[in-house]
C-alpha cells in the first residue's frame, strides 16, 4: 500500500476525496491516476491549515470524538488510541470560576532531561521535500534532550539539535499515529518552520514527554504573561488559570504545586500596591486548593496574615484559612525558619477572637485541633500550638515595654492588649485540660519560658494558675514533677508561686496543692525535703492554716532529720501541736520513732531470706516483729515485693547485701534506697523493671562492690557514667542490656 504525505490535519472532506484517489490507486489503471492524486495531494495542503509532512496510511484516516486536553492552549482532538487528527481549538479566555477537578488518569514523572530519537522535518510545498520526508527516508538520531526553563535543547548541541528550540516558537504539541507494525511512538513538536518528531520505546514514555514538554510549556507561559499583568482583574485570572492547570494535568511532582505558590508569592510581593480588596479575596479562594497538601510560602503568610488582621470577620477567615492553619499544625513546622508562617496562624488566632463569643471560638478551634478521642493523633500539634502561644505572649510584653518607653510614639491599646494576652493563656488552659498533653505541655513549660515582665504582671500570674493547677494535679509522676525546677538549683514553678512571692495572691492555695501532689507520691525523698529548708517559713505559714499536707512535710523533715537547727525543729514541733491534725501527725511521728529506734536495737539476725511470694505487707511485718539493727543481708528474690517496700528498707542501718532478683522493684524504690543505705555494698536488680531515671542515683552508693543488672532497662550511656561514678565497682554484671556490647 502507498503511503501519502500532508494528510494528517486535513478536513473531513478532503480526507474523503484521498479515501476515493487510494481506491483509484488500488486499481489497475494506478500508474494513470498518479498524476491526479498528485494535484489533489497538493489542493489539499493548500486548503490545510497546517503544513503537516507527516506520512499516515489512507486506511488510518477516520473521524473521532473529541477529548479535552489537560492543558489550556487547546482541545485536541484524539482517537481511542490516542491518535492526534490535529483538530485544535483554542480555549477560552474568560476567567475560571468553578475549582477544576483533580486528574483522575494515569499519572506520569516529569521528565527534565533523558534519552530519546530525534527527527526534525521543514515544512516545505514541494513534492521533492515531501518524498525527502517520507518514512522511508527519514533520518533519527539519538540526542540527550533537556527540557529547561525556556527551551528545549541538546546537551550536545549538533545535528539537528544544533539550535534550541524555546517555548515561544512552539505553536503546538500532539501525539501522532504510528505508521507500521514496528509500533513507533511517536510526539509531534510544530513549529514555525517544521516539526519535530520525538520517537519513545513505548506508549507510556511517549505520554510521559508529551505531557512533561506541555509542563514546561505552561510555566513559561504562565511566568511570562503574570510577571507582565497590571491590571488586579487580569492577574486573578491568570491566577485562577495557572492553578487550575497544575490541578488538573497528569504530571505528578512537587513543583507542579510549589511552582504556582513561588510565582504567586514573588507576584505579591511586587504587586502588593495595586491589588485590591475584591482582588485580594480572588486570590486567597484561587489558591486554597493548592495548600490542601503543600505549605503557604512565606510570602503568601504574609498575604494571609494581612487579610486576617485587615478582615478577621470575613467569610474567609474560617472557611478557607481553617483548613491551611491545621495542615501547618500538624505538621513539623520550623516556625524559626518561617517566622511569617507563625505571624499567620497568630493573626488567624486574633481574627477568630475577633468573632462574636471569640474567646470560645478559639478553644473550639483548640479542640477540634486535639480531636474527640482521648489521645490526639498529631503528635506536632501540641508542640506547634505551644511555640505560637510562647511566641505571642512574649511579643505582647515586648510592645508594652516599648510603648512605655518616652522617645515613641507607639500608643497600645489596653483593651486589646489585654484581649490578646488573655486569648493565648487561654490556649495555654485548654491545652493542659488534656491529660495526654500535659506531660509535654508541662515540659515546655517547665523552663519558665516568659520574660520577667510577665512573671512580674498580676494579670499574667493569676491567668495561669488554671494551667498549672491542672499540671499539679494530674495523678502521673513525670507530669507533676515538671513544676519543679528543671535541674538542680534552677528554680520551677514551685518557686515562683511560694506563699509570699509576688505571683501568690491567693494565700498560697495553688501552692499548697503543688506541695500536695509532690510529698504524696514521687517527692518524700531526703533530696527534695533538703531542698526545701529555704521554705520552712511559708511551710509553717500554711500549716497554722491547717494545710495537711504542709503538716505532713514539717513531719518528714523532721523525721528524716534535715534540719540541722534545733530551734527550727522546735518552731516546727510547736507548729505542728497548735492544730488537732498537727497534734495527730507529730503524735504518730513519735511512735514511729520508738518503733525506729527499737528496730534499729543491736541484736536480731544477720542474714534474712523471705519465701517466695511475700508481699510488701509481709515484709513489713517481719521487721516489725523485733530488732534488726545487726541485718546485713537480706534477701528478697523472687518474692512480689514492689517500691513500696523501700520505706521498710531504709530503717536497716546495716545492710550491706541486697537481692532483689526478679521483683517488681522499680524507679520510685531505687532513688530511695540510694540516698538511705550508704553502706550497700552488693546490690541485685536482676530482671527487675528499673530504668537510667533511677540507675543513675546508683552513684551515691560509693561502697558498692557487687551490682548486677543483667536484664535491665540499662543503657549503655547510664552505664559509662556509673562506672566512672563508683571507684570501689568490681563486678557489674550487664548482659542482656544495651550494654553488653561494651
Amino acid at each position: 500500500m502507498l503511503a501519502i504525505s500532508g494528510l494528517e490535519s486535513c478536513p473531513a472532506a478532503s480526507a474523503a476525496t484521498v479515501r476515493n484517489n487510494g481506491e483509484a490507486l488500488r486499481g489497475d489503471d494506478g500508474a494513470r491516476n498518479m498524476a491526479t492524486l498528485v494535484t489533489n495531494i497538493e489542493s489539499v495542503n493548500t486548503e490545510s491549515s497546517s503544513s503537516d509532512v507527516d506520512i499516515i496510511q489512507i486506511d488510518d484516516i477516520q473521524c473521532s470524538p473529541r477529548t479535552v486536553h489537560p492543558y489550556s492552549n487547546g482541545i485536541i482532538s484524539k482517537n481511542e488510541t490516542g491518535t492526534s487528527v490535529n483538530n485544535v481549538t483554542r480555549a477560552s479566555s474568560s476567567p475560571v470560576t468553578n475549582v477544576s477537578k483533580p486528574f483522575t488518569g494515569p499519572r506520569f514523572r516529569l521528565i527534565h532531561e533523558g534519552e530519546i530519537q530525534i527527527c526534525r522535518l521543514n515544512h516545505t510545498r514541494t513534492i521533492v521535500s515531501k518524498i525527502m520526508n517520507s518514512r522511508y527516508l527519514r533520518r533519527w538520531e539519538s540526542h540527550r534532550i533537556v527540557l529547561g526553563k525556556t527551551e528545549i535543547h541538546s546537551t550536545l548541541p549538533v545535528g539537528m539539535m544544533e539550535t534550541a528550540i524555546p517555548y515561544s516558537s512552539i505553536e503546538d504539541v500532539h501525539i501522532i499515529s504510528r505508521w507500521d507494525a514496528g509500533q513507533k511512538f511517536c510526539i509531534r513538536i510544530t513549529i514555525q518552520d517544521g516539526s519535530l518528531l520525538l520517537q519513545a520505546h513505548n506508549s507510556h514514555l511517549r505520554d510521559q514527554w508529551l505531557h512533561s514538554i506541555c509542563w514546561k510549556k505552561h510555566m513559561y507561559k504562565c511566568e511570562n504573561v503574570l510577571k507582565n499583568a497590571r491590571r488586579p482583574e487580569v492577574l486573578v485570572k491568570e491566577i485562577k488559570n495557572m492553578i487550575d492547570l497544575s490541578l488538573t494535568t497528569p504530571i505528578q511532582d512537587a513543583s507542579v504545586f510549589q511552582f504556582p505558590l513561588d510565582l504567586v508569592s514573588n507576584l505579591l510581593q511586587e504587586n502588593a500596591d495595586f491589588i485590591t480588596r475584591v482582588a485580594h479575596e480572588n486570590i486567597i479562594v484561587a489558591l486554597t486548593p493548592l495548600l490542601e497538601n503543600n505549605y503557604p510560602t512565606q510570602e503568601i503568610c504574609g498575604f494571609f496574615s494581612k487579610h486576617c488582621k485587615n478582615s478577621p470577620r470575613s467569610s474567609i477567615v474560617i472557611e478557607l484559612f481553617t483548613p491551611v492553619v491545621m495542615r501547618i499544625m500538624k505538621h513539623n513546622t520550623d516556625f524559626g525558619k518561617y517566622p511569617r508562617m507563625r505571624g499567620f496562624v497568630q493573626e488567624y488566632i486574633q481574627a477568630l477572637n475577633c468573632q462574636n463569643d471569640g474567646f470560645n471560638v478559639v478553644q473550639n478551634f483548640v479542640r477540634s485541633m486535639h480531636g474527640p478521642s482521648s489521645t490526639c493523633p498529631h503528635p506536632r500539634v501540641l508542640p506547634n500550638m505551644v511555640a505560637v502561644c510562647l511566641a505571642a505572649i512574649y511579643t505582647c510584653y515586648e510592645d508594652k515595654r516599648n510603648a512605655m518607653q518616652s522617645n515613641t510614639t507607639i500608643i497600645l491599646d489596653k483593651q486589646e492588649w489585654e484581649m490578646k494576652l488573655l486569648c493565648y493563656i487561654g490556649i495555654l488552659e485548654t491545652l493542659s485540660s488534656y491529660s495526654d498533653w500535659r506531660l509535654v505541655l508541662g515540659s515546655l513549660l517547665q523552663p519558665i519560658p516568659f520574660p520577667n515582665d510577665a512573671l512580674a504582671h498580676e494579670l499574667f500570674t493569676s491567668k495561669m494558675k488554671p494551667v498549672l493547677q491542672n499540671i499539679a494535679e494530674d495523678d502521673h509522676c513525670d507530669v507533676h514533677q515538671t513544676i519543679l525546677g528543671i535541674r538542680d538549683g534552677k528554680e520551677g514553678w514551685f518557686h515562683v508561686y511560694t506563699p509570699g512571692s509576688l505571683a501568690c495572691d491567693d494565700e498560697g492555695k495553688l501552692w499548697g496543692a503543688m506541695l500536695n501532689s509532690l510529698i504524696h507520691c514521687c517527692c518524700k525523698r531526703k533530696k527534695f525535703l533538703n531542698g526545701l529548708n529555704k521554705m520552712v517559713g511559708p511551710i509553717m505559714l500554711l500549716a497554722l492554716r491547717e494545710n495537711e499536707a504542709a503538716m505532713e512535710v514539717l513531719c518528714a523533715m523532721l523525721e528524716f532529720d534535715v534540719v540541722e537547727s534545733n530551734d527550727m525543729k522546735m518552731q516546727m514541733v510547736t507548729t505542728l501541736q497548735s492544730t488537732n491534725v498537727g497534734k495527730r501527725m507529730y503524735a504518730q511521728l513519735c511512735e514511729r520513732q520508738i518503733a525506729l529506734r527499737e528496730l534499729q536495737q543491736k541484736g536480731g539476725p544477720k542474714k534474712l531470706t523471705l519465701p517466695s511470694k511475700s508481699t510488701d505487707a509481709d515484709l513489713a511485718k517481719m521487721l516489725s516483729s523485733g530488732s534488726f539493727g545487726n541485718l546485713e543481708c537480706l534477701s528478697l528474690a523472687f518474692t512480689h515485693v514492689t517500691s513500696a517496700c523501700a520505706n521498710d528498707l531504709i530503717k536497716l542501718p546495716s545492710l550491706r547485701y541486697l537481692n532483689l532478683w526478679s521483683t517488681q522493684f522499680g524507679d520510685a524504690g531505687l532513688q530511695m534506697i540510694s540516698e538511705y543505705l550508704q553502706k550497700l555494698q552488693v546490690l541485685n536488680l536482676c530482671e527487675t523493671p528499673v530504668t537510667d531515671k533511677s540507675l543513675i542515683c546508683l552513684s551515691a552508693l560509693k561502697n558498692l562492690r557487687k551490682l548486677n543488672l543483667n536484664s535491665t532497662s540499662l543503657s549503655a550511656l547510664t552505664f559509662e557514667g556509673l562506672k566512672t561514678k563508683l571507684p570501689a565497682l568490681q563486678e557489674c554484671d550487664v548482659r542482656y542490656t544495651d550494654a553488653w556490647s561494651l
